[in-house]
């Protein structure tokens, strides 16, 4: 079989008709994944009792109660918990930690037999925009391995891009599955707040983060966002079932923020924008200019309140509880020593910004000025989601960079331009592939994020499965 050729609709058919089985499929892409892995590095480990978990579901498929993802080979995050497998975050400090239980998506792909291919590379604690803070390594783009794939969850994106995988899951804090996702040339989707479950999601910003899917097709990332959604009880944040209604029109508005697209955005990139939203009019789609005076500090209050957050959510490692501890003559040493040698560069720099805006003295200054920011943004969404049905930018405003070039941590921070607004207002966004930019003589991926209001993820779908058919 060529895994460069399915997508998981396909193999879903191609199971259900016994063209191959499960442990077939699986044994296709483990033979692709550790043949191409070392030059990658997208999988920080490739599990070893995969093909078991395709036994098992072969057999879910012959009694004839497969679900849409019964056998299907996906690649999981190193944030997100599976029971009995090591998880780390990318992270030093939590060296030779396994996990205890399942994250809830874990247990609700587990239900349908979903197989996991293994652990997927990240920025350390999903702090990062490269996948080049990973304590294991940096991530190669699958097209030029002088490049970056994005981050936090380069590697999942890389996994689905190179054909290790069917699918995967990350987590996106400020853009860390979209902006990948656009710059490997896959889709990427960040669900509304609270529509996906974040129980067994190691925190980083606790007001930020959503899991959410990577997969080759629009229709492929519903199917994983169809099996994940839904009410956890074990997580304060989770929405209840049947919360937001969905709509069947399949013509819709599409706003552009006009003003906010001048933000360092490559010339190339835009003109391949607006070649996309020729076609959506072509389409039938309305394109209308919206106002979003607010997205101008959208990128200055995501980085008071993600650091303030994660300050916060990274107190527990300590050196006592869990993972690496470095023993010193009394207390307060074995902190600083497990600390100072278990976090990377990035990671202490961003505790050490979200301690700082949350100190006596400047947390009226900093943080309280950013979250009444940030209820202006979710405010100026809402208004302009009166007028249009979703609101279209670039996902990113280059396309892959190469490893290395963004050495300055304020140009890095700049490439989360477009996708920090929507975690900050808790709406749902997808990135879809529209076309490519040449960069020393390769074809890059670029992306286009649609953005929808909260609970409207049958508007991205709709929009994006448009896009997605653009040549």
């Amino acid at each position: 079989m060529d895994t460069a050729k399915l997508t998981i609709a396909g193999a879903r058919r191609a199971l259900d008709a016994k063209e191959y089985s499960a442990v077939e499929l699986v044994r296709a892409f483990r033979t692709v994944a550790e043949k191409e892995n070392p030059a990658l590095n997208a999988y920080l480990e490739i599990f070893s009792d995969s093909e078991q978990q395709a036994k098992e579901a072969d057999i879910t498929i012959a009694q004839g109660s497969a679900g849409p993802l019964t056998g299907i080979p996906l690649a999981i995050k190193d944030n997100i918990l599976i029971n009995g497998h090591r998880a780390g975050a990318a992270s030093k400090i939590l060296e030779g930690y396994v996990a205890p239980y399942d994250a809830t998506v874990i247990a609700r792909l587990k239900k349908q037999h979903a197989v996991f291919m293994g652990r997927t590379n990240m920025d350390e604690f999903a702090m990062g925009s490269s996948t080049e803070n990973s304590a294991y390594g940096v991530t190669k783009h699958p097209l030029d391995p002088t490049r970056v794939p994005g981050g936090s969850s380069g590697g999942s994106a890389v996994a689905v891009a190179a054909h290790l995988a069917l699918g995967a899951l990350g987590s996106d804090t400020g853009g860390s599955i979209r902006q990948p996702a656009g710059l490997c040339g896959v889709v990427g989707l960040k669900t509304t707040y609270g529509m996906v479950s974040r129980y067994g999601l190691m925190a980083m910003g606790s007001s930020l983060d959503q899991i959410g899917p990577f997969a080759h097709t629009v229709e492929d990332a519903r199917l994983l966002f169809d099996a994940i959604k839904g009410h956890d009880s074990l997580d304060s944040t989770s929405l209840p079932n049947g919360f937001f209604p969905n709509d069947a029109g399949l013509k819709k508005r599409v706003g552009v923020p006009r003003a906010f697209l001048q933000a360092g955005i490559d010339a190339d990139v835009l003109a391949r924008f607006e070649e996309t939203l020729a076609y959506l009019k072509k389409q039938g789609h309305t394109i209308v200019d919206v106002a979003i005076p607010s997205l101008a500090h959208a990128l200055a209050v995501y980085y008071i309140i993600m650091p303030a957050e994660a300050s916060t959510n990274l107190a527990r490692f300590d050196g006592i509880r869990f993972g690496l501890s470095v023993d010193s003559d009394d207390i307060i040493d074995v902190y600083k020593k497990t600390r100072g040698m278990g976090f990377g560069r990035e990671v202490r720099r961003r505790i050490l910004v979200g301690t700082f805006v949350l100190s006596s003295g400047y947390v009226d200054a900093y943080y309280r000025k950013a979250i009444a920011v940030r209820n202006v943004i979710r405010n100026d969404f809402k208004k302009a989601f009166t007028d249009v049905d979703v609101i279209v930018t670039p996902t990113s405003p280059t396309p892959a960079f190469k490893a290395g070039e963004k050495e300055d941590p304020l140009a890095m921070y700049a490439a989360d331009i477009f996708t920090v607004p929507v975690n900050l207002a808790g709406v749902p966004a997808i990135s879809v592939p529209t076309g490519s930019v040449a960069r020393d003589g390769i074809n890059l991926p670029v992306g286009f994020q649609i953005i929808a209001p909260m609970g409207r993820e049958d508007r991205l779908f709709t929009v994006g499965s448009v896009v997605e058919k653009m040549e």
